[in-house]
């Protein structure tokens, strides 16, 4: 029986054209993330499952690829549970592992602690256009620092970087999960019920604002909370200023503090930034992260259609593995569908080394081969990027496929 040459459903293969970009990006991201200060450091691909499944996770906790336990730890037989029969699962973001990462070592790292991570990560997710299930996060966070200041380095750095990559014209929509709950609380919604209400708003861009007000009566709230609630988002949209608006509306359901750190925030952004983006005040913004107890954000780009990363603060994540909350703030750049964007519009890496292939006739006498080899030596040591490959019979289709990857030049040395 032969084997099946298809990747796994939502997971792919990577050609050597894409690859080439994707290490560009990788270099980019990097290379600013670490000028702002940002340090390298990895987390294993899997976790315990109980770090996993703490209910912090919204939504991802449903997309978990569970590992089932191995040798004497697995009874098949007696098992009655999940819990008998998984130990481990694939982390399906890097700011779970990033928490325990901290947990474990903080004694070891400085304060504020600038995290800088990149790896894949797996969801058992339906695949579609920039979505699968094995995909590459790059993360900054800043562990340790309580002010807005995080929130300002993270926005600053991400941006640069989209900035950086030749990206123009995006958004930086942003919110605090403090005025979604005031929100929900003048609008007559308990604390018991806002997540569920901030589910059926995350849902505003596919079913518009009627939608929502729809899936809220069909949960069975109260009809005057549903249209003060509404209401509230219309008058918001309408507002010059739609967070000193809601200041004044909210009064005392929403703390001081929110309004005059969205302000600082977005005057520093504004003062500094080094990228052509507008910061948006967007009410109905709630990521579905339920570790978010802050500052969110999302990057909103109009050739994809939707959001290419986001972030925002979870101070009390790390709490929940120290007894001890520390302050947590963190954005995540959408590398999968930044790739994807940039494939599809031909993009060409700038500044690319010069590429030659050399090519030797089969038959080449083995007593002059290493003056080929040296003279490749000899041009890589100047900065050239060399092949040296046997000539096949269709030298044509040969090169055809040698330019593709982007070799402009071709040595071919025969037997004379």
């Amino acid at each position: 029986m032969s084997l099946i040459k298809k990747p796994v459903n939502g997971m792919k293969d990577i050609l050597p054209s894409e690859m080439q970009i994707r290490d560009y990006v990788q270099s980019v991201i990097r290379d600013t993330y670490r000028s702002y200060g940002f340090t390298p450091m990895e987390t294993p691909c899997m976790e315990n499952i109980a770090n996993l499944s703490n209910k912090q996770g919204g939504e991802n906790e449903k997309l978990i690829f569970k590992v089932m336990k191995r040798g004497e730890k697995l009874n098949l037989e007696t098992a009655q549970t999940e819990s008998d029969l998984v130990d481990y699962g694939m982390r399906y973001d890097l700011t779970v592992p990033l928490a325990r990462y901290y947990a474990n070592h903080a004694n070891d790292l400085p304060s504020p602690f600038k995290a800088l991570q990149m790896g894949n990560v797996w969801r058992a997710d339906r695949p579609q256009r920039g979505r699968y299930r094995q995909f590459m996060q790059c993360d900054i966070d800043i562990l340790g620092e309580p002010s807005n200041l995080a929130e300002i380095e993270l926005i600053l750095a991400t941006t640069t970087t989209l900035g950086r990559l030749g990206f123009k014209n995006f958004e930086i929509r942003i919110n605090e999960r403090r005025i979604l709950k005031a929100m929900a609380a003048y609008s007559g919604f308990s604390q018991e019920v806002y997540d569920t209400v901030f589910i059926i708003l995350d849902k505003m861009d596919k079913i518009g604002m009627e939608g929502v007000s729809e899936e809220l009566l069909q949960e069975g709230f109260d009809h005057a909370s549903v249209q003060k609630y509404t209401d509230l988002f219309r008058s918001v949209r309408e507002a010059e200023d739609g967070i000193s608006y809601l200041a004044d509306v909210l009064g005392d359901y929403l703390e001081a503090d929110v309004v005059k750190s969205m302000k600082e925030i977005a005057a520093s952004v504004n003062a500094c930034k080094a990228a052509e983006f507008e910061l948006v005040f967007d009410p109905t913004l709630v990521r579905g992260m339920s570790y978010y107890t802050g500052t969110i954000f999302e990057i909103a780009m109009p050739e994809f259609g939707g959001s290419c990363g986001g972030g925002g603060r979870y101070d009390k994540m790390i709490g929940s593995f120290t007894g001890k909350d520390v302050p947590a703030c963190g954005f995540s750049i959408g590398f999968e569908r930044i790739i994807l964007l940039l494939t599809e519009s031909g993009f060409q890496i700038p500044q690319q080394p010069k590429k030659a292939a050399y090519l030797i006739e089969k038959g080449y006498p083995g007593e002059k081969l290493a003056e080929v080899i040296a003279q490749a030596q000899a041009a890589r040591q100047q900065g050239q990027q060399v092949l040296v490959v046997r000539m096949n019979k269709n030298k044509k289709f040969q090169k055809e496929q040698l330019r593709k990857e982007g070799y402009e030049e071709f040595v071919e040395f025969f037997d004379k």
